[in-house]
This record gives structure tokens, sequence and C-alpha cells, in this order.
């Protein structure tokens, strides 16, 4: 029984530090813009701390040396007059002076990158998923993914950042500070990580009941293997025919997924949900709701509803039998 519990416990300790390592903090920064940021936060929070410690310092000593009551009021002399002018001016002057010059070099560091960006990718913010989409040199070195942004290490990386409903911010917290997404406006910012990883990102502006499950990865990876997925994502799907079994995308087709989604090198081209033109290779589905495994993929296309409720995506149970929700997924499960 002992063991059973001290396993328990275990598990349940390894999944809390799981799920606080891929949780937005702004106490570990792994890239240039954030790492800026990072210090101008830590100095305010020294700043602050110093005057709250002088203050609580002054008034116990304060306290300490009070007079009986009767005893004659202390008169003004030119020792008091020092400390009132030290402590009131002199004081608040230097450390103003010293964060409004802080503040205007962070701000100008965040600005602009020292180097011009390698990548330039636009982020759509849509209730609740992300669409991301790289631009190219034409037409056809542009594509585009969803829900995960593949950046190469030490490279500034470029977003354009604009939202298709309502507000959105995109916020990876250990690489940059937050931006908002706004309808109508183009916001720019940059994000450069130092390191390879995979860092977690959240929307960080309530765009409605689902905002707490619009979630979003950057993968930091180096220029060789960030290229080589590059190439892989430009790529169309293959079509169902070059794989000898129409089946499945017989099925897509049927029961309306075509409506809402592409798949680039085939007759699919909705524009309502994400590309899922190379569905398979990404992580998760729903934006982060769910890991994207079969079993997954086959709840959220049966009924989406049940697991993210207020999404756009319908609920297809009704309209798709068991043998076809099968051919359907060992479809998707190509889109690599």
């Amino acid at each position: 029984m002992t063991s059973r519990r001290t396993s328990r416990i275990a598990c349940a300790a390894s999944a809390f530090l799981a799920a606080c390592s891929e949780a937005p903090s702004t106490l570990t920064d792994y890239g240039a813009p954030g790492g800026t940021e990072s210090a101008l936060g830590w100095f305010l929070v020294a700043v602050g701390s110093g005057i709250v410690l002088l203050i609580v310092i002054l008034v116990l000593v304060a306290s300490l040396r009070r007079r009986p009551p009767g005893h004659a009021l202390m008169k003004p002399s030119h020792h008091n007059v020092r400390w009132i002018v030290m402590g009131g001016v002199v004081l608040p002057f230097v450390l103003l002076t010293a964060t409004f010059f802080f503040t205007m070099g962070t701000l100008s560091a965040v600005a602009n990158p020292s180097t011009s960006p390698g990548v330039t990718i636009r982020v759509t913010g849509h209730q609740y998923w992300w669409e991301v989409q790289y631009a190219g040199r034409d037409p056809s070195e542009s594509f585009t993914t969803a829900n995960e942004l593949h950046i190469p290490v030490g490279v500034p990386v470029r977003l354009e950042l604009v939202a298709g409903d309502v507000i959105h911010s995109f916020w990876v917290p250990q690489l940059a500070g937050k931006a908002d997404l706004i309808p109508g406006q183009r916001n720019v910012m940059w994000i450069q990580a130092q390191r390879a990883g995979r860092y977690y990102g959240h929307c960080a502006e309530y765009c409605g009941a689902q905002h707490a499950n619009m979630e979003i990865y950057v993968i930091a990876e180096s220029q060789r293997e960030f290229d080589a997925w590059r190439e892989r994502e430009r790529r169309a799907a293959q079509s169902p025919a070059q794989m000898g079994d129409t089946s499945g995308y017989a099925v897509f087709q049927r029961v309306g997924c075509a409506n809402c989604h592409t798949i680039r090198g085939t007759t699919a081209g909705g524009v309502v949900g994400p590309d899922l033109t190379h569905l398979a290779s990404r992580s998760t589905i729903g934006a982060g709701v769910l890991p994207n495994t079969r079993g997954n993929l086959a709840g959220w296309i049966a009924n989406a509803q049940a697991i993210k409720p207020g999404v756009d995506m319908p609920t297809m149970g009704e309209n798709i039998s068991p043998t076809d929700l099968q051919h359907l997924l060992a479809y998707l499960e190509t889109l690599r």
C-alpha cells in the first residue's frame, strides 16, 4: 500500500513539474528581446524593493525615537533641511532619471533587431487558434500552417501580427513580451531564440469562451533543421491517387471538410479553419488542447464541441459512419 501511494505521489509530482515546465514564465528568458525586457523588470523590482525597505527603516527609526507627550517640537535646522532635500528631491530625481533612461534604452533595443530579420512570419489570431504564414521571395515559397512556429536559433524573426475577428495578444514569455493583434491593424514585433527548444506561448488577451485554450508553440532549432522543415512544409500533399487509396479523401470531401480546410495539392481550398496540408507533423490539435494522436483526432472530428465548446469546428459524428471515420483518419495521418 505504501509503495503504491508513493508511486502515485511521484507520478503526480512528475505531472506537476511537466506542466510547470510548459507554463509561461517571465523568470526564464532565452530570447534577445525577452532578456532585455527581463533586465528592465528586475531593475524596477530592485528599485521598488529598495524604496519600500528604506521607508520601512525610516518609519521604524522614527517610531523608536518618538518623543514623549508634551515634549517640545523639533526646531528646524540645517541638518533637517538637508535630509528633506536629499530624500524628497535628490533621491527621487536620481532614481526616476535612471529609470527613464533604462526604459528608453530598452524600448530602443526591442524595437528592431541589430541585424536584418532572416525570417518573416505573419501570425493571425482567430477564435480560438493561430494561423501562421511564412513569407517567401515568391508565392511558390510561401506556405501556411497553424499553432506552431518553427524558427532558426540565433536568427531574428520578424512577426507581423493581425487579428481575424477580435483582439488577441501574442505572448511567448521566454522569448519576448506581449503584443496585441487588433482587427484592421498590423502590429510588428521580433523574436530571437538564443538556444534550441520548444517554447510555450499563449493568447494573453481575453478573446472569448475558449481564450484559456488558445496556445501556441515556438520550436527553435538549428538552421539546418529549420531549412529541412521549411522545405517539407513548402511541398504540397501527396494526391490520394499517388497513395493508392482515395477512400479517405473521398470522405473528406463528402462530409464537407473541404469547405473549411485547405490541403495544398488537392481541390480542398477552405479558409475558415487551419490549413491541414501537413497536419500529421504537428504536435497538437485544437491549438494545444490535445496531443495529436489518432484517438484524439477521432474525438475532435466526431465532437469538437464537447472538447472545446464554442469553436467553429462543427460536430461531425452524426454525418460520418465509424468506417468512414477510420478511412478519414488514415488519410489525415498521411499528411506529413
